[in-house]
Parts: C-alpha cells; structure tokens; sequence
C-alpha cells in the first residue's frame, strides 16, 4: 500500500526509499541510494544527490523566507553523502543567485535552518539549531555549535568551530575557534588541524598567522602587511590573506575578556 505522494515528474534514481506519509513534488531529483523518511516534504526546485539521508519533518527547497522574492525559478542543490536530521528547513535560492548549494559529507542535526543562496561546503557539522540566514558562504570541515545563529552575508572559513550559542556577525577566518559575544577570536582548531592531517609546521604557521592578526595589538591593515612578509610565501598564509581580502562583513574581532560583576 503506497501511503506517501510522489509526484510522476519527480526523477528518482535507483534503490531510493520514500517513507510514509512523505510528499515529493515536480521537478525534483534524487540520487540512487538515498533514503527519505516519514513526513518529509520536498518541493519543486530539488536536486539531491546519492545516499543522503532525510529524517522526518524535514522540508526542503521551500521558497524563500524574503520580502523580495516574487516567485522566480530557483532550486536547492545538495550533494552526495549528506544526513539530514529531523525537521530541518532548507530553502531555495533568490534572484540574487538562483540557487542555495550543500556540498557531500555534511551531517546537519535536528532543526537547522539554511536560508536562501547559502552555500555551504563539505565535511561539516551544523549541531542542533544552528541557523544561517540568506546569502552566507560556509567553507570545509566547519563545525557549527548548537543554536549557532549567523547574520546574512557572513563568511565562515574552512576548519572553523564555534561554541554553542554563538551569534555570528562578522566573518571568521579559516582554521580558528570562536566563542563569546560579540563573536571573537578563541583561538586555532589545533585538534581539528591535527585529525585533518596537517603538519606540524602548517599548525605553527597558522598559529604564528593569528598571534599577528589578533594577539599583538595591531590593525588589521598592520597585521595584513605583517602577514605578508612572515608567512605569505606559506599555503596557509596564502589562505587567510585571500579570506581577509574577500571578507564580507570585516572580520571578527580578537580575543577579549568577558567583564564579570
């Protein structure tokens, strides 16, 4: 007995399972493998890919949460090897880029919400909670606490890991920790480094990288410059000049002492 409703436009590929009570729309697509639980609802604009799974409640490609859309054709785009957690919400894209994308390999948890024209990278972890308003760009490896919320338009880069319930409202650089309010500089993921196989001198090199950037006093164009001729020659001074230079929204702030009564 066939208790869910699949749309005869929707292109499913092999060995998928549709879970009862689940709604899939026209023009969706969905990977060979994938496993799609109860009560999902999964609207027109869908592409997912291969052996993802979807847990109950979740509804994905919905139209935006934006004033401005006015109906224009966008999609959702979610990769391969993704699990979505009970009653998380992913949106469609806007005009402003007709789509929002999640790479392979993510795990996000129960009730996360992706905006609209987010794209976010591979290997990550959004803890329950965590929510990403519209437009904000998410690199690898990134792990975000629970009840982890972000401002549009914010950049988060690769190997990044917040504490729970931080509120994200300047962009945070590549390879660091970051806690507290406003949003600041806790340090390098030096265990996370360390699990993604970097080497030792990469690690002492992004460490000397944020001494200069967050713990020295300086400006950030003073610290720019002394990155530069420090570490400019390494990959990883290469990869945090490059963000700072992209930074969308400037750059958190560095390490600061909560004021206790």
């Amino acid at each position: 007995m066939v208790l869910y409703d699949l749309s005869p436009r929707a292109r499913i590929g092999q060995n998928v399972t549709i879970s009862n009570f689940t709604t899939i729309s026209d023009d969706v697509e969905i990977g060979d493998g994938t496993w799609i639980g109860p009560n999902v609802t999964i609207f027109p604009g869908a592409r997912i890919g291969r052996n993802c799974r979807i847990f109950p409640g979740s509804v994905i490609a919905a139209v935006p949460q934006d004033l401005k859309f006015a109906g224009e054709y966008t999609t959702v785009e979610i990769g391969d090897n993704n699990t979505i957690r009970e009653c998380c919400t992913i949106n469609r894209g806007t005009s402003a880029s007709g789509r929002t994308v999640i790479g392979n390999n993510n795990l996000l948890m129960a009730y996360v919400h992706v905006a609209h024209d987010c794209v976010i990278g591979d290997n990550c972890v959004f803890a329950n909670n965590a929510t990403l308003a519209g437009h904000i760009l998410v690199g690898d490896y990134v792990i975000l606490g629970g009840k982890t919320a972000c401002l549009q338009f914010i950049h988060i880069g690769s190997h990044v890991i917040t504490q729970g319930g931080s509120l994200v409202d300047k962009d945070i650089p590549p390879y660091v920790k970051a806690a507290r309010y406003p949003i600041s500089y806790a340090g390098v993921n030096t265990l996370g480094l360390q699990r993604r196989g970097f080497s030792p001198e990469a690690v002492n090199n992004i460490q000397g990288i944020y001494r200069l950037l967050f713990q020295k006093g300086l400006n950030t164009a003073e610290a720019v410059e002394a990155i530069k001729e420090r570490f400019g020659h390494t990959d990883e001074g290469k990869t945090v000049l490059a963000f700072i230079g992209n930074a969308n929204t400037g750059i958190m702030r560095g390490y600061t002492f909560m004021k206790r009564d």
